[in-house]
């Protein structure tokens, strides 16, 4: 029985989410990728239901002001773009250590960019 690659994400997700937790001091940052973009929030899961601090994406405002109108969202430099955003409004918030959560993604391409971007922002994982 095949099930599909969403499903197999899922299944992923739910694996990591039993082992990483965010609490007020050390929120979890966390990854979504599409086809054509990619997201980073950061929440506190200590409160139910869960705070969302931010979200930051490869459609927000500050990334088209940062690379242009025509930057695209699904490629490697749109997510270290992204994990930069995502540093700078953590920083704004006074967070300086966050837990990463990938989503079931691999960590390589867009979602390692973001990471490697977030940490060049200064978070700490």
């Amino acid at each position: 029985m095949n099930r599909s690659k969403s499903r197999r994400r899922a299944t992923r997700h739910l694996r990591i989410r039993k082992k990483v937790f965010g609490t007020e001091k050390r929120p979890r940052l966390v990854v979504f990728r599409s086809d054509k973009h990619i997201y980073a929030s950061l929440v506190n899961d200590e409160i139910r239901p869960n705070k969302v601090f931010f979200t930051v994406s490869s459609r927000s405002k500050a990334f088209m002001e940062r690379v242009g109108e025509k930057a695209k969202g699904g490629n490697v430099e749109a997510g270290r773009h992204v994990g930069t955003l995502a540093a700078e409004k953590a920083k704004e918030q006074g967070v300086a250590e966050v837990v990463f959560d990938r989503g079931g993604y691999k960590y390589s391409g867009r979602v390692r960019a973001l990471a490697e971007g977030a940490r060049q922002g200064g978070l700490k994982f």
